[in-house]
């Protein structure tokens, strides 16, 4: 009993930490920034999963919640280019070049949120992945000190959504060790501008008062 509690306390803390952070796709606040979290590629292109985070991040765009997207996920080979096949759905799919921001170095989730924060200079972020994972996205980045709110994308629950769900038991005690003690990620290197000419880029370009409109959200995605 007492090795069940001591295993499920990581996830008891996840729980409540970000407890009250967590908003649906058309309840969250407008900030600068969307983190979107890799989730895996088939033959070059977005897994299913990685798919809907990327739709529901270009439905936040769309909608005015976040002016630029920061997609973070594997690039340690040649031949497998997480977050360049996530640009390029995003870019297919209607959100301009010009505010997709690439993270080759997301290796983990620690690494995604700490080199946004140290890296990219994000300070507020909207957080977008699947609900059995944005929790501890979502404790990992306020570790790293970025004021975040998880969006969660919701998914049928079948195999892979219980897999999942399952494997965030182990997540949730690496996630408790780093946000503990705050490691430097795999690849830490020198900052980057992306993000803050992305976003200034957005600001020149945005109307003024009176022409701005906002689109209605669409968090809907084909499955």
């Amino acid at each position: 009993m007492l090795v069940c509690v001591l295993a499920l306390l990581p996830a008891t803390w996840l729980r409540l930490s970000t407890d009250g952070r967590v908003r649906a796709a058309d309840r969250a606040p407008a900030a600068p920034v969307a983190v979107v979290f890799g989730a895996g590629l088939r033959d070059g292109e977005p897994s299913p999963y990685l798919a809907h985070r990327l739709d529901t991040a270009a439905g936040l765009y769309r909608a005015g919640k976040a002016r630029v997207l920061l997609v973070s996920g594997d690039n340690s080979r040649r031949d497998y280019d997480e977050p360049g096949a996530m640009r390029a759905y995003l870019t297919a799919h209607g959100v301009p070049a010009s505010r997709v921001v690439t993270d080759h170095a997301g290796f983990d989730t620690w690494d995604s949120c700490t080199r946004a924060a140290r890296v990219f200079g994000v300070r507020r972020a909207l957080l977008v992945s699947q609900d059995y994972h944005v929790r501890r996205a979502l404790a990992l980045c306020r570790a790293a000190g970025i004021d975040a709110t998880g969006v969660p994308v919701d998914e049928p629950r079948d195999l892979t959504w219980f897999a999942g769900g399952f494997r965030e038991l182990p997540g949730a005690v690496k996630a408790a060790f780093d946000a503990a003690f705050t490691p430097d990620p795999h690849l830490l290197g020198p900052r980057e501008r992306g993000v803050e000419r992305a976003l200034a880029r957005s600001a020149a370009s945005r109307p003024g008062p009176h022409l701005h409109r906002t689109t209605p959200l669409a968090t809907a995605h084909t499955r």
